[in-house]
C-alpha cells in the first residue's frame, strides 16, 4: 500500500541524484509518496510508489511535512521524529495498522502544533493516547481495544469537533465526569458499540450529535444531559431501555432535540414528556402495545414518527392519538397487529406505511382528508377486493405509489386514485385483468403483477389503452408467460411480460 507525505516548499532542498519515484505534474501544493528509504523532495509534483507493507514507521521525516499517510500497513512502532517537530503537519493517517500504546511514544506529536486530523482507527490501542496535539479537530479512534480514557487525556483539545470512539471496549469506569468536559468545540461524538450502561457525564454544551447505539444502557438520567443542551440528534438504538428506561423529564434538558432514535429497545410505551421541538421519533422494534390520547401531545412538531414492528392492536390505538401532529409527514406503523386503519390520521401526511399488519378492511373514513398523501403501503395484509369499501380512494388525490402486494385480491380494485404512477399488485390471486381495469389511472408508469394466477391471455388487449406513460409491466412468476399489449404510442406490438 502506498504511503504519502505532503511537503511544504523549502528554500534549500537537498537534491537527490536518483529517485525511484514516478512523477506527474500538479498545480496544487507539493505532494510526495515515497518508500522509507527516500526523503521528501519539495517540488510542485506528485510522486507515487507502492512499497512493501511497513511494520516500522520511518524514524525521520522532513520538517516541512504537511500530510502523512501510512494507512493500511502493518506499522507497530512510531518514533518521536516520525511526526514530531513538524510545524506544518496538518493530517496524519495511521488507520488499519497494528499500533498498540507501546508503539506510540508519549512525545510522538511534540512540536507539531498544527495537526487537525489524526486517524488511528483499526489498530490495537487499549487506552486513548495521552499528549495528543491540542490543535486536533477530528480524531478517529474507532475499532480499537480502548477500555479507558485516562484522566486529562482530552483536556487540551479545545478545538476538537469530531471524536470517533465506536467499536471499542469502553465501560462506565473507563470514563469520568471530566473526560469530555473540556472539549468546548465538540459537535460529534460516537460512542456506539461499546459496553456503557449509562450516558456519560460531563458532555459539552456544543455537542450536536451523540451516538450511543449498541451499548448496555438501561436508563437515561436527566442529570447526565444537563450539559449537552445543544444536542440535536440522540441515537440510543439497540440498548436495554425497558419500561423505566426513559422516565418523564429525562430528556427535558434537550430543548432543541431534533431526532431521537430508540430502535430495538424494550420500551412498552412512547416515552413521556419528550422535548417539544422534537421532529423525528424513531421507535421501531420495541414493545409498544398502545397509543393513548395524550401520548403524543408533547411533540406537536413531529414530522416523522416510526412505530414499526411493535405490538400495536387497533383496539388500543386511541382515535385521538394523532390529533396534535399537524406537522406529521411520515408515519410508519408497519409490522404491528392492526386489523383496521387508525382514525384521526394527520391530513398533512405524505407517506403512510401499514404493511405487514392484519388489515381485513379498508373504509373511506380513516383516509378522509389525506389529499396530500403520496405513498401508501398496504402490502402483506389480508385484504380482499370485497373488503375495500366504495369511495376508499376518493380523497387520495395526490397518491402516486400504492402497494397492495401480497394480499388476497382476486382482481384489480376499481376506482383507483387518478394520480397513481406506481401500482404494486404482486403476490395476490389475480387471474384476470379486464379492459377497464386502469381507466381511472391515466398517469400509470409502472405496474407489478408478478406471482399471481395469470395465464397467457389473462390480460385484455385493451387494458393498457390510454396509458401513454406506462413503461414497466412485470408479470413474471405467473403460471404461464403473459402477453402484454402495450399502449398504441409504443412502436412495438405484443410481447411477453416479465424479465
Amino acid at each position: 500500500m502506498a504511503w504519502t507525505f505532503e511537503c511544504s516548499r523549502t528554500t534549500s532542498p537537498e537534491p537527490l541524484s536518483t529517485s525511484p519515484c514516478r512523477t506527474t505534474s500538479s498545480r496544487n501544493s507539493p505532494t510526495m509518496s515515497c518508500p522509507a528509504s527516500v526523503a521528501c523532495e519539495p517540488s510542485t509534483s506528485t510522486t507515487t510508489l507502492s512499497p512493501p507493507k511497513l511494520s516500522v514507521a520511518p524514524q525521520f521525516l522532513p520538517r516541512s511535512l504537511r500530510v502523512a499517510d501510512l494507512a493500511a500497513n502493518q506499522v507497530m512502532e512510531i518514533f518521536p521524529l516520525t511526526f514530531g517537530e513538524k510545524p506544518a503537519l496538518r493530517s496524519v493517517y495511521l488507520h488499519n495498522n497494528q499500533l498498540s500504546n507501546a508503539g506510540l511514544p508519549p512525545d510522538a506529536f511534540r512540536g507539531s502544533e498544527a495537526i487537525a486530523t489524526l486517524s488511528l482507527s483499526n489498530n490495537r490501542l487499549s487506552y486513548l493516547p495521552p499528549n495528543l496535539p491540542p490543535s486536533l479537530e477530528r480524531l478517529h479512534l474507532q475499532n480499537n481495544l480502548i477500555s479507558k480514557v485516562p484522566r486529562g487525556a482530552l483536556s487540551r483539545q479545545t478545538q476538537l469537533r469530531e471524536l470517533y470512539l465506536q467499536h471499542n471496549q469502553l465501560t462506565d469506569s473507563g470514563l469520568d465526569a471530566t473526560t469530555f468536559s473540556k472539549l468546548h468545540s465538540l459537535e460529534y461524538l460516537d460512542l456506539s458499540h461499546n459496553q456503557l450502561t449509562t450516558v456519560p457525564a460531563g458532555l459539552p454544551r456544543t455537542l450536536a450529535i451523540l451516538h450511543l447505539g449498541r451499548n448496555r444502557i438501561r436508563q437515561v438520567e436527566a442529570a447526565r444531559l444537563h450539559g449537552a443542551r445543544g444536542l440535536r440528534y440522540l441515537l440510543l438504538q439497540h440498548n436495554q431501555l425497558g419500561s423505566s428506561g426513559l422516565p418523564a423529564g429525562a430528556l427535558r434538558p434537550l430543548r432543541g432535540l431534533h431526532t431521537l432514535h430508540l430502535y430495538g429497545n424494550g420500551l412498552d410505551r412512547v416515552p413521556p414528556a419528550l422535548p417539544r421541538r422534537l421532529r423525528a421519533l424513531v421507535l421501531p422494534h420495541n414493545h409498544v402495545a398502545a397509543l393513548g390520547a395524550r401520548d403524543l401531545v408533547a411533540t406537536p412538531g413531529l414530522t416523522e414518527l416510526n412505530l414499526a414492528y411493535n405490538r400495536l392492536a387497533s383496539a388500543r390505538v386511541h382515535h385521538r392519538a394523532f390529533r396534535r401532529l399537524r406537522a406529521l409527514r411520515s408515519l410508519d406503523l408497519a409490522g404491528n397487529q392492526l386489523t383496521r386503519l387508525p382514525m384521526g390520521l394527520p391530513t398533512g401526511l405524505r407517506t403512510l406505511q401499514l404493511q405487514r399488519n392484519q388489515l381485513r378492511m379498508l373504509e373511506p373514513e380513516p383516509l378522509a382528508g389525506l389529499d396530500q398523501l403520496r405513498e401508501l403501503s398496504l402490502a402483506h395484509n389480508r385484504l380482499r377486493v370485497g373488503d375495500i369499501g366504495p369511495g376508499t380512494w376518493h380523497e387520495l388525490q395526490a397518491l402516486q405509489m400504492l402497494d397492495l402486494s401480497h394480499n388476497e385480491l382476486s382482481f384489480v380494485p376499481p376506482d383507483l386514485p387518478e394520480a397513481l404512477e406506481e401500482l404494486h399488485l404482486e403476490g395476490n390471486r389475480i387471474g384476470h385483468v379486464g379492459p377497464e381495469a386502469f381507466l381511472s389511472t391515466p398517469h400509470l408508469r409502472a405496474l407489478f403483477l408478478r406471482a399471481n394466477r395469470l395465464h397467457m391471455t389473462s390480460i385484455a388487449a385493451e387494458a393498457f389503452l390510454g396509458l401513454p406513460n406506462l413503461r414497466v409491466v412485470d408479470t413474471a412468476g405467473n403460471p404461464e408467460q403473459v402477453l402484454i399489449w402495450l399502449p398504441p404510442t409504443t412502436p412495438r406490438g405484443p410481447r411477453a411480460g416479465g424479465p
